[in-house]
């Protein structure tokens, strides 16, 4: 459960318990690193009485920092599969990353604009996430929203604000979507849940 909680502040938390299993499962050892300019993740083959390895840049938007993590251990499944006999996004790589990229898709655990970015981006990955134009820059879209939360994520009556700036009060959810009173002007939204909003205070 420790892991699960550490993952959390890093990524989607609905994310979180799959990597885990992961870390786990393929017996990695799974570090969070300062920023490198020069790459956002890394990715290291077991050697001598060393295991698997990944490393994760800690300054990256949950979103970035998950697709990020499926990027390196797309690459240790491939090393476990083929060893350094294929290239190293090469096809298999990328038939891996569609895979373990698979379950968070369905969980839905993008926003709207990233899940769709990610789903032309799989028809054909390249090396980086960087490197996908409007992947990257659905991803960045959530640079600055990093200290926030999602709307599922926050108690009932809690009043928050949105990028325009309106306040809101989190409402019950119907179905899909919350119901939330608009501050401002007195009418009721729906919000997906993924909503990324900034707390103001409770409400009681």
């Amino acid at each position: 459960m420790e892991k699960v909680q550490v993952l959390t502040q890093y990524m989607p938390p609905a994310a979180a318990p799959l990597i885990a299993k992961w870390i786990d499962y393929f017996q990695c050892e799974f570090k969070i690193s300062r920023n490198r300019a020069t790459k956002l993740g890394d990715y290291r083959h077991p050697f001598k009485n060393a295991g698997h390895k990944i490393s994760v840049n800690n300054d990256l938007n949950r979103y970035a920092f998950l697709v990020t993590t499926v990027h390196e251990f797309a690459h240790l499944l491939t090393w476990n599969e083929h060893k350094n006999k294929v290239k190293p996004h090469g096809q298999e790589w990328k038939n891996n990353f569609k895979r373990m990229m698979s379950p968070f898709l369905e969980q839905s655990v993008f926003p709207e604009d990233i899940h769709r970015a990610i789903l032309t981006y799989l028809s054909n990955p390249s090396a980086s996430s960087c490197t996908d134009l409007q992947l990257s820059r659905a991803l960045k879209r959530y640079d600055q929203a990093y200290n926030s939360s999602r709307l599922e994520e926050i108690p009932l009556n809690t009043v928050f604000t949105i990028k325009d700036g309106r306040k809101f009060r989190k409402g019950e959810r119907l179905r899909k979507r919350y119901r939330c009173l608009c501050l401002d002007n007195g009418n009721i939204y729906l919000f997906n849940p993924l909503a990324e909003v900034t707390l103001l205070a409770t409400g009681t």
